[in-house]
């Protein structure tokens, strides 16, 4: 009998066969209307939004899901961060906390997974649960925009580590307190990695830290998606905080480029420190961030599969942001198996390696006063971090 890893391994290379390019364009001709779109509204004080953007192709006044995936799928981000097919420890859990209930998720989780021929991540075979902030079943009110989240979420953990196993926590609210209520839910239920794909204004580790410290899981937070300016939990020490690229195919050895995304959010946080990051290296007395990065510009974005019971619509939609490259790098330390180790943000501080990591040397979200808070380039950079993904050794 061939081995998990054969089967997977097979899965995925017969992915890469249905996995299309991202597209940008119309996919209907001149009548259809592309923009992006931020799913979630802005947030006030003590709340957070979800930093998920959705590519709309619209006609007639309509968005249109698509029939088949528009941008990148499992295979391609596999090829792309030379990624392991499962994890090098069985039973990994990879956790999504965000606010609201996606009454379909496994369902349209389901659809993904067949579509890319990935094993089946169910309630009835214990890969998939589901619970509300205190770990039951009284799931929140049911939101679009964060259900939009939810499908990206749990999309991008499918398709960075199919083996892994998936927990969805959802938030009663998006405030931060409900939100980091659901982080200590999702360790306590046994989650090796926690994704937090939300962001909110800097506030302090001593205000709401408590809820992402947490030894023995890799916690990661989105970096944000409006260019330069700390965001929380982003700016939390307790966290490994994650920026954006834009991801291309090219005929390069690697087959792609990739360049930091011109949104993604980085910053230096006057309101929190660490003792891991020096100032040599930041320029930044304070909290830097990012720590690491992966894909997150929409017109280079993954295909996600979604259904809006309410608008009675479904399909696939491309999404971008750093709520994408947030569950992307989760999954990737849940790949990694070595998530025991993690006690903070400094975890890639200190394993960070020429091989470990797509070292991204061009790209800019911004002007700054100090270069590297806004520009990528070689080692580290407020924009990318130490870099994307190289397998797995950096995490």
């Amino acid at each position: 009998m061939p081995s998990i890893r054969a089967l997977v391994t097979a899965l995925m290379s017969t992915a890469i066969l249905i996995s299309a390019a991202p597209l940008v364009g119309s996919a209907h001709g001149a009548t259809t209307a592309v923009k992006d779109q931020v799913v979630c509204k802005h947030a006030g004080t003590a709340r957070a939004r979800c930093l998920a953007i959705r590519v709309d192709r619209v006609s007639k006044g309509r968005v249109r899901h698509q029939a088949s995936p528009t941008g990148y799928g499992p295979a391609d981000l596999a090829a792309a961060y030379d990624l392991p097919p499962a994890p090098a420890e069985s039973g990994q859990t990879v956790a999504i906390v965000d606010a609201y209930d996606d009454p379909v998720a496994e369902q349209d989780l389901a659809v993904y997974r067949s579509q890319f021929h990935l094993p089946a991540c169910t309630t009835a075979n214990g890969c998939f649960t589901k619970v509300d902030q205190r770990s039951g079943s009284d799931y929140p009110q049911a939101d679009a925009g964060w259900a939009e989240e939810i499908s990206l979420d749990l999309d991008m953990v499918a398709a960075t580590c199919p083996a892994c196993h998936v927990l969805l926590v959802e938030a009663d609210t998006a405030s931060m307190a409900n939100l980091g209520a659901s982080v200590d839910t999702a360790v306590s239920l046994g989650a090796d990695a926690v994704s937090n794909s939300y962001g909110g204004p800097d506030a302090k580790d001593t205000t709401y830290g408590r809820y992402y410290h947490h030894a023995g899981v890799a916690v990661t937070a989105s970096a944000g998606d409006d260019g330069y300016g700390a965001s929380y939990p982003a700016s939390s020490r307790w966290v490994t905080s994650v920026g954006g690229t834009t991801l291309r195919r090219s005929s390069s050895t690697r087959g792609f480029t990739e360049t930091a995304w011109s949104q993604t959010g980085s910053g230096c946080s006057s309101l929190n420190v660490t003792t891991w990051q020096p100032a040599t290296t930041t320029a930044c007395a304070g909290r830097a961030v990012a720590d690491v990065s992966a894909v997150a510009d929409p017109a280079t974005g993954v295909a996600v599969y979604d259904s809006d019971p309410y608008e009675e619509a479904s399909g696939w939609l491309t999404f971008g942001g750093t709520s994408a490259s947030s569950p992307i790098v989760a999954a990737v330390f849940a790949l990694a198996g070595n998530t025991a180790e993690v006690t903070d943000g400094s975890f890639i501080w200190a394993h960070h390696t020429t091989s470990g990591l797509w070292d991204i040397r061009s790209g800019s979200n911004g002007d700054c006063e100090t270069t590297q808070w806004c520009t990528a380039r070689t080692g580290w950079d407020g924009p990318t971090g130490w870099g994307t993904p190289h397998g797995v050794a950096a995490f």
